[in-house]
This record gives C-alpha cells, sequence and structure tokens, in this order.
C-alpha cells in the first residue's frame, strides 16, 4: 500500500514518556493519599485520556478526576514533560516518510500545548504537516475525536490514503471509527493481543518496517 497521510500517536510510538507520566500519576494520587510502589502498575495511564483512567483504575468521580488532572499537570508541566525520551530510529524515520512525499500529521490524546513543547525539544517538530492534539480543557481527548477533528483539517476526502500509527487499542479503535487503517507498533505500551484484538491492519517490528509499509 501506497500512504499519502501518516497521523502518529505520540507517547508509546514516537517517545517512550514513561518515567515522566508515572512520576506525575504518583504526584497526583499522593495528594489523594494514594501510594504507588511499583510504577508499573501505572503504565496503563499512558495513551487514553487521563480523567478515564483515574476513574477507571481507581474509581474517582468526574469531580476527583478532573482535580486529579489538575494534580498531574502540577508536576508534569514543570518537570514529568521532559522525564522523556525518542525511541531510536524515530528522527529517521519522519524523515524518510518526509523524503517519500509522505504528509506526516501528529494524533495525540495529549493536550496541543504539551504535544508541540515535546516535539520542539526533541526536535521532532519540523517533520510534522498537521498537528491533532486534545484541548487543554477536555472538549476533545478521546483518540478518535482528536482523528475526527484532524481530518477535517487536513481535508482530504480520499481516506484509503491516510494510516494511524499508534501503540495502544484506542489508536486501531481510533482509526476504524474514522474509517481509517490502522498499524500498531510493537515497541510502545500497547501488547500484540492488545492491538490485535482492537484490529490493526498491520504490526510493526521497527520503525524501519513502517518506512517499507508505507
Amino acid at each position: 500500500m501506497n500512504y499519502s497521510y501518516c497521523l502518529f500517536d505520540l507517547d508509546g510510538t514516537l517517545t517512550d514518556p514513561g518515567i515522566g507520566i508515572t512520576n506525575s500519576v504518583m504526584y497526583a494520587l499522593e495528594r489523594f493519599g494514594i501510594k504507588v510502589k511499583d510504577r508499573s502498575e501505572l503504565y496503563v495511564f499512558i495513551g487514553p485520556p487521563l480523567p478515564d483512567s483515574f476513574k477507571k483504575y481507581y474509581g474517582f468521580t468526574d469531580e476527583q478526576a478532573s482535580k486529579a488532572v489538575e494534580y498531574y499537570r502540577e508536576y508534569f508541566r514543570p518537570k514529568g514533560i521532559f522525564e522523556n525520551v525518542v525511541y531510536d530510529g524515530i528522527p529517521q524515520m519522519l524523515a524518510a516518510l518526509k523524503k517519500k512525499g509522505v504528509k506526516v500529521a501528529l494524533a495525540t490524546s495529549k493536550p496541543y500545548e504539551f504535544a508541540v513543547q515535546i516535539l520542539r525539544h526533541f526536535d521532532l517538530y519540523q517533520y510534522f504537516d498537521f498537528f491533532g492534539a486534545a484541548t487543554m480543557d477536555g472538549r476533545i481527548s478521546k483518540k478518535s475525536d482528536v482523528i475526527a477533528e484532524l481530518l477535517k483539517e487536513i481535508g482530504e476526502s480520499d481516506l484509503s490514503g491516510v494510516l494511524m500509527i499508534g501503540d495502544r487499542d484506542q489508536d486501531i479503535t481510533g482509526a476504524k471509527a474514522n474509517g481509517l487503517k490502522s498499524a500498531g507498533v510493537l515497541w510502545g505500551y500497547g501488547s500484540e493481543a492488545e492491538l490485535t484484538g482492537a484490529g490493526a491492519d498491520y504490526l510493526v517490528s521497527t520503525p524501519e518496517e513502517l518506512v517499507e509499509l508505507t
């Protein structure tokens, strides 16, 4: 297949934000008197909208989840955002896609302000043509809604040439909800079983494989 557009998830796909996100979640939970000893328990927070995860895994009410997100950002904004690392081969992959004439877009459930700051910090911003992200107020947060808004901006009527790439099931289901093909990456936080179960059209093990796929 030849794809004209590649839409990329951020966390777990382009960068490994494990330390920063789990530290921020720990900070928020501690404000509620909850201590987590094993940070790996919090990897489930990487990808989905934060309020959903606080409610799903800790039984928070809407009000509590909203407050937890405020606490999370107290840590994340000045420090956690930089406790992050680009996966090996990502800059080369993005450069190769651009060389092939592929339009590269971001499609993340992280708020736009944070997402763009991360791309700039790691010198990845230059590769992107479009930026789809959540809103800070939570009005847009689910991956399917992020993708829908992004597709409006792109304005491409032929969706057969658009590929969504991510590491979690919501990336795959979000693509399906918008009529897109999807590729699940196996270097992130979602398992092969999770991605296959969500209906990924492709699975890729390395950034180089993704370039070949497009």
